[in-house]
């Protein structure tokens, strides 16, 4: 089967596995006709579907957006926003400090629900989510963070909130499941946090089976952010200073191991939430050639894959003729794992229990994640009031 579509390869892999656009629906046109235009009849379609929007024919089943990649829909068209903006102004709207960002930041999500709107009802509203966020500055305070997502939710039912994996945002994850709010849990980067969600859902659920909660637009996802996890500084720092050196093959494997334990752990007991791996990277170079480990080595999850636009293209150029396989349960090899548990930022974030619910705020990883997403939630809110 080297020869067929490699997307359709992957998700082929595994019939529970799911493959999203880690971007807003709304610059899917342009980039088809830019960097995807060699992509529209290779990759994300199935052969003789038709390539100029989601449908429940494309292989991508949803979409993530987060503060950053909403300002991207923004910088693409401001003059259309800022025209947004003046009717609701003309029609005596008040948009006043955070009046005037919550509608902006809300419509460019449910637009980019509306693309996946077919999606969404052709599979039983299982599939055809997009994912939004709450505002990033509030991921300590439970109550703020609730109240967004109410609002965010209530403007399309196929809208997933995007929560923190703080504590707070975790527990906001349990009080929202029992409303039927679908959630999914961003800022992961230890298996101790992806568990705490999978409890949290699966709390939140029994308390919505007791209620008698509309289920019917719920569901919960809990997402490692791997290369964002890799990526950080502190890794690196605290191997050199044990005299360690982490080749890029090195970390790209600490984010799969991390993912892969996960994995299993939520097979073995059952949670209601799904796995999300997110913040992929390009790499490593294997015998001269390039490849995306994170696509090929945790091919056959039962998760959603969410892949930006210049992953998808490495990943279909580099995989046209690679055969693709169902690596998800396959072990770490030793060498690789007692290299990595050297290092304290990998092995406290390997243990389950190897970082407290208080302390997830604390992690280098999302503190340097969430201070990008509040900066893009602050250009957002300064644009919103021009």
């Amino acid at each position: 089967m080297t020869d067929a579509n490699p997307v359709a390869r992957l998700a082929a892999t595994c019939a529970t596995t799911e493959l999203w656009w880690d971007s807003s629906p709304l610059i899917y046109e342009d980039w088809l006709a830019g960097p995807g235009q060699d992509y529209r009849a290779t990759g994300l379609f199935q052969p003789g579907a038709p390539h100029d929007d989601f449908s429940p024919a494309s292989l991508l089943q949803g979409a993530t957006t987060n503060q950053p990649l909403t300002w991207q829909v923004i910088e693409s068209r401001p003059d259309a926003w800022l025209s947004w903006l003046a009717a609701r102004r003309k029609a005596g709207e008040d948009l006043t400090g955070d009046r005037g960002l919550w509608p902006l930041f809300i419509e460019i999500a449910a637009q980019g629900a509306d693309r996946l709107k077919e999606i969404f009802e052709a599979s039983g509203r299982k599939r055809g989510q997009i994912c939004c966020q709450v505002d990033p500055r509030d991921m300590t305070d439970v109550e703020t963070m609730v109240t967004q997502a109410r609002r965010i939710h209530a403007a399309r039912p196929n809208i997933m909130v995007k929560m923190p994996g703080t504590r707070e945002g975790i527990e906001g994850v349990r009080v929202l499941t029992a409303e039927g709010v679908p959630t999914n849990v961003t800022l992961g980067f230890t298996v101790a946090q992806l568990v705490a969600v999978g409890q949290a859902a699966a709390a939140g659920l029994a308390e919505a089976h007791v209620r008698g909660t509309d289920l019917r637009n719920w569901r919960s996802c809990a997402v490692m952010m791997l290369g964002r996890y890799e990526d950080a500084p502190e890794f690196r720092a605290q191997a050199a200073e044990l005299g360690i050196t982490l080749s890029d093959a090195d970390l790209r494997w600490a984010g799969i191991a991390i993912f892969r334990k996960a994995h299993r752990l939520f097979h073995e007991r059952g949670y209601p939430s799904k796995l999300m791996a997110a913040s992929l990277r390009v790499g490593p170079r294997v015998d001269g050639e390039m490849r995306v480990w994170h696509l090929e080595k945790l091919a056959g999850a039962d998760a959603v894959l969410t892949v930006f636009p210049n992953i998808w293209e490495a990943f279909i150029a580099n995989y046209a003729g690679r055969e693709l396989a169902p690596l998800i349960d396959e072990p770490i090899s030793d060498e690789v794992l007692e290299r990595l548990l050297q290092v304290p930022y990998f092995a406290q974030a390997y243990d389950e229990h190897g970082i407290l619910p208080e302390d997830f705020v604390s992690h280098p990883a999302l503190q340097a994640t969430a201070a990008s997403f509040s900066q893009a939630m602050a250009k957002v809110e300064e644009f919103a009031a021009a």
